[in-house]
């Protein structure tokens, strides 16, 4: 008992300690502007790859042994202006692989979701500044290739993407 009150008095005094030099800052100019850069930089920081989090479970799965599927493998060299089809196709895979993981209970399950569902959400988010030319192909119209090499491909993409 005596441990916690401590432990709460320690918090208290801190807490104080902190507000007001906090306070203090606030209250001139030069503090005001080191707040707002500890504000701003760490978001800049954190949001220069989108599809970071895309690659690091990307990374996870590649060398797994339970996914044995052959998927439609958009080229990595495709026209700037296909990047988003590209990377949509590359995601509906993904899904591919996601059920494929559920029907047969992968240890990598958890890392697939969290590809499809990140993927989307960098997908929705960024836009990737590119606009569907008539010339981008179908997702079905790309050689299907087995789950190594449609890594191996989806790795390459998103690097590009991220430079």
């Amino acid at each position: 008992q005596k441990t916690h009150l401590k432990s709460i008095c320690l918090q208290y005094q801190l807490y104080l300690l902190l507000n007001s030099h906090f306070f203090c800052l606030l209250k001139n100019e030069m503090g005001l502007i080191i707040f707002f850069l500890c504000a701003y930089v760490p978001k800049t920081a954190a949001g220069h790859c989108k599809w970071a989090e895309v690659l690091k479970d990307l990374e996870q799965i590649k060398t797994s042994k339970d996914i044995d599927v052959s998927l439609y493998t958009a080229n990595t060299d495709e026209d700037v202006k296909c990047q988003e089809p590209v990377m949509r196709c590359f995601l509906l895979e993904t899904k591919v692989i996601l059920q494929e993981c559920l029907i047969k209970n992968c240890s990598k399950t958890q890392d697939v979701w969290n590809i499809w569902k990140n993927g989307n959400a960098s997908l929705e988010n960024n836009k990737l500044n590119s606009t569907t030319s008539a010339k981008c192909k179908e997702c079905e119209e790309y050689e299907e290739k087995n789950f190594t090499e449609f890594i191996q491909s989806f790795v390459k993409v998103i690097q590009k993407e991220c430079k």
